[in-house]
């Protein structure tokens, strides 16, 4: 019982700060709204601000220790940085609140992608196929969809095709080279040394260009003295 008495006080408190993530949960979706009535940005981030205004007074009423001064504090701060994202989906019909489905979208395609080749880590075949790989996955989930790309298609034109594969293909670039100047950026730097000097002029170049390749290497030897390269396998 003299334990149970001693992690009392500690448990309320959990409560009562859990107690305010509940709240505005209950705020963002939108549970207070009587039927009909119309939620909008507007009225979605009035509401919020309110919240906030009332639960900053309890910073200074005194009713609150000081664990949960800050962490009351910490939780005001973030929704304050947060709010301009939070109400911007009440506008819009359909628009999702959240990223859940997207999330349980993506942890399908893992285990589709688990399945079919028995691997865990699927970072290679992201990097391989790029975007192109939720596509596929969404044209192939039934009879509708399939008839939906085949009329999508068949309403393309050459110059509309040629520009959504340029699209693509430039999407996909920036993700590789984001992923090599991440994870193989010694190899990366290297091959941009060399596909340098192929395209190089054999005259003679301005001083300023010098001044320019010596800022890079700099550069080049800060980034590998002070963050050095993380070890990939894929």
């Amino acid at each position: 019982m003299a334990e149970r008495g001693a992690w009392a006080s500690q448990l309320a408190q959990v409560k009562r700060m859990h107690s305010w993530v509940l709240e505005v949960e209950a705020i963002l979706d939108s549970s207070w709204a009587h039927p009909g009535e119309e939620v909008s940005n507007a009225t979605m981030g009035s509401r919020l601000d309110d919240w906030r205004e009332q639960m900053a007074k309890l910073l200074t009423d005194g009713t609150l220790c000081e664990l949960e001064r800050e962490c009351l504090t910490e939780f005001l701060q973030v929704l304050s940085n947060l709010r301009p994202y939070l109400v911007q989906c009440y506008d819009h019909k359909d628009f999702p609140r959240t990223n859940n489905d997207m999330e349980r979208s993506i942890r399908g395609l893992k285990t589709q992608y688990r399945r079919m080749s028995g691997r865990k880590n699927w970072n290679a075949y992201l990097v391989r196929y790029g975007r192109c790989v939720a596509y596929a996955a969404w044209w192939e989930q039934d009879g509708a969809h399939r008839q939906s790309l085949v009329q999508r298609v068949a309403q393309l034109d050459r110059a509309r095709w040629r520009e959504l594969r340029r699209e693509t293909t430039a999407a996909h670039c920036e993700q590789l080279t984001r992923f090599r100047f991440r994870h193989r950026r010694q190899a990366y730097l290297h091959s941009l040394e060399e596909r340098w000097a192929a395209a190089s002029p054999p005259h003679s170049l301005p001083p300023r260009f010098f001044l320019g390749w010596q800022a890079y290497l700099d550069s080049k030897r800060i980034l590998g003295e002070e963050d050095q390269p993380m070890t990939w396998s894929i």
